[in-house]
């Protein structure tokens, strides 16, 4: 008797574990809804040093903006999963590595984190030259970094393609009850520039972080895929008018030997 009534005591332990699993299994599917949300290649990112050789496509992702918005920070946040504790101000640039897996292909986003001290701006706009895209960061408790993003996009397309794309980032969300720009203004300024996104930040708390190195990477597989096929329609169309020419000389040489 005693040990039916144990089994039943651990069918009930068996159930309730079980029960325990699946609210966590639950759990963790809402902690990463943001994630998986406009993740239409299913990017994943991956643990992989700085250093891995091995990738398929590598893009340029510039990070610009006033100093102190927390550039760096974002960086190690998306690639280190850290977040230093003392401030030290970038001096330069500096060049990080995010690895993500996208359609059973490796990619390689190779991040140049650069400095907003006023005094390095000459130097920092050599390095804007063949970004796939920028991120233009303000800090949502700064409104002089917000009032800058114009001469931010201004150097930008200046000294890249006009048509970079741009994500807009308000960074330092865990400083809420700082806040001097509200969403909705930061929304609508990406908005009016017509940039490709707009996210709000935590790189202290990870908040957004790899929702948005997510959105990049789907954002330039697709235009990777689609500059692909281009050059391979290209390629053919070119091929097929050579091919009628070659055939148009054919006639034209048997009418001059006739």
């Amino acid at each position: 008797m005693k040990n039916s009534e144990d089994n039943i005591d651990n069918d009930e332990d068996n159930n309730n574990i079980a029960k325990e699993d699946a609210n966590e299994i639950s759990k963790s599917e809402e902690e990463n809804s943001e994630i998986i949300e406009d993740n239409k290649y299913n990017a994943e990112i991956l643990s992989l040093p700085n250093e891995f050789p091995d990738y398929h496509i590598n893009f340029k992702v510039i990070v610009i903006g006033n100093s102190s918005v927390g550039k760096t920070c974002i960086t190690n946040q998306a690639t280190k999963n850290f977040f230093p504790n003392n401030y030290q101000a970038t001096i330069g640039m500096e060049i990080y590595s995010l690895f993500l897996k996208i359609d059973k292909k490796i990619i390689k986003l190779q991040i140049w984190d650069t400095c907003g001290q006023e005094i390095y701006r000459s130097l920092i706009t050599n390095f804007y030259r063949s970004s796939s895209l920028a991120i233009i960061v303000y800090a949502i408790n700064k409104r002089e970094s917000f009032k800058d993003l114009s001469l931010w996009i201004k150097e930008l397309k200046l000294n890249n393609s006009p048509d970079t794309k741009i994500i807009l980032v308000g960074n330092k969300l865990d400083l809420e009850n700082e806040r001097k720009i509200e969403y909705e203004e930061g929304k609508q300024f990406a908005d009016d520039y017509g940039f490709i996104d707009f996210f709000e930040t935590s790189a202290k708390t990870g908040e957004n972080i790899k929702k948005m190195f997510i959105k990049i990477a789907n954002i330039l597989y697709e235009d990777h895929l689609k500059y692909s096929e281009e050059i391979s329609y290209g390629s053919k169309t070119s091929s097929s008018n050579n091919h009628q020419l070659k055939k148009k000389k054919k006639v034209k040489d048997k009418k001059k030997c006739c």
